[in-house]
């Protein structure tokens, strides 16, 4: 499987279960969580779901990008990379909370925000490498 593809195809499904975690938070949990609880996992879900599509975005950037007589920016590898990472960090670690997890997975959560930085930041590194090939 090709970069891009799995970039889309990872994108793709974190999307999907981020719906599917939105509506198990909005029908299945409100009445057995407290309002903080469910905040949390809202946070999560929306992270989640703005983090799949960016990856999506990567993904399809990578293709382009490989269709051309230049290789894409290997940034745009690391991106996704953190992305993906920054999800499972981030999101990951606000769900457990959410749902009574150890207080300790609480010092992950930063950790996967700073994966998303990166994979902003390496998103910017590939946007002026590609307009400085031109």
């Amino acid at each position: 499987m090709a970069r891009w593809q799995l970039c889309v195809s990872a994108g793709a499904l974190l999307g999907g279960m981020g719906v599917i975690a939105g509506a198990f938070g909005a029908h299945g949990l409100e009445v057995r969580l407290g309002a903080d609880a469910l905040e949390t996992w809202d946070t999560a879900v929306f992270y989640q779901l703005v983090h799949a599509l960016l990856l999506v975005t990567t993904g399809l950037w990578l293709k382009l990008g490989s269709e051309g007589s230049q290789e894409p920016p290997v940034s745009l590898s690391v991106a996704a990379l953190a992305l993906m990472a920054g999800i499972l960090l981030f999101s990951g670690s606000l769900y457990a909370l959410a749902l009574g997890g150890p207080s300790a997975l609480g010092p992950v959560t930063p950790l996967g925000g700073v994966a998303f930085v990166v994979g902003w930041s390496c998103l910017i590194v590939a946007a002026q490498s590609s307009v400085s090939k031109r």
